[in-house]
C-alpha cells in the first residue's frame, strides 16, 4: 500500500462513518400540513321581492239601481223639478264612474194606443238623455230605448200605479 492509499483511506472511513450517521439520523417528522380550509358555500341571495304591481284603483261597481228614475206627468215629456233632480244625481254618477254606459229606457201607463206610448216613452227617453248631455254627459255612453206601456213598474189600474209607470228608466249596460 502505498502512503497516498493509506491516506485516501484514512479519510474516506470517517467519511462514511459521518454519511451514516447523517443518514440514519433519526428524522423527525415534518410538520403536518394544515387541514385544508373549507369556505362554507357563500349563503345564497333571496330572491328579489316582486315588483309592485300597479293596480287600478279601486272604482265601486254601479249597477242599475243605483240610478234615478225621472217620472212624468200624464201625455208629458216635459222634465219635472224632481226629473230634473234625480237626472242631476244620475249625471253625477256618469261623471264619477266614466267606464258606465246606460240605455236610457222611455215607459207610459197603460192607457193610450201602442203607437202614442211607443211615440211618448221614445220623448221621455230622449228629454233624459238631452239632459244628461246638456249636464256633460258624453252622447256615446247614452242609449235610448223606447217599451212603451210593455213593461210597466206597476201593475196597479190606478192614478199612483200610472205616475209610476211613466218614467224614464236607466239600465247599466
Amino acid at each position: 500500500m502505498t502512503s497516498k492509499n493509506l491516506w485516501t483511506r484514512a479519510w474516506i472511513v470517517p467519511l462514511m462513518l459521518i454519511l451514516a450517521s447523517v443518514g440514519c439520523a433519526k428524522k423527525t417528522p415534518a410538520p403536518s400540513p394544515a387541514p385544508p380550509v373549507t369556505q362554507a358555500p357563500e349563503p345564497t341571495p333571496p330572491p328579489p321581492a316582486p315588483a309592485p304591481t300597479e293596480t287600478a284603483p279601486t272604482q265601486t261597481l254601479i249597477g242599475s239601481g243605483d240610478f234615478q228614475p225621472a217620472f212624468f206627468d200624464l201625455d208629458s215629456y216635459t222634465l219635472r223639478e224632481d226629473a230634473r233632480a234625480a237626472l242631476d244625481r244620475n249625471a253625477k254618477l256618469l261623471r264619477d264612474n266614466p267606464t258606465v254606459n246606460v240605455t236610457i229606457e222611455g215607459h207610459c201607463d197603460e192607457r193610450g194606443t201602442v203607437e202614442y206610448n211607443q211615440s211618448l216613452g221614445e220623448r221621455r227617453a230622449q228629454a233624459a238623455r238631452d239632459y244628461l248631455v246638456a249636464a256633460g254627459i258624453a252622447d256615446s255612453r247614452l242609449q235610448v230605448v223606447s217599451y212603451g206601456k210593455d213593461r210597466p213598474f206597476a201593475t196597479g189600474h190606478d192614478e199612483a200605479s200610472w205616475q209610476q209607470n211613466r218614467r224614464a228608466h236607466f239600465t247599466v249596460r
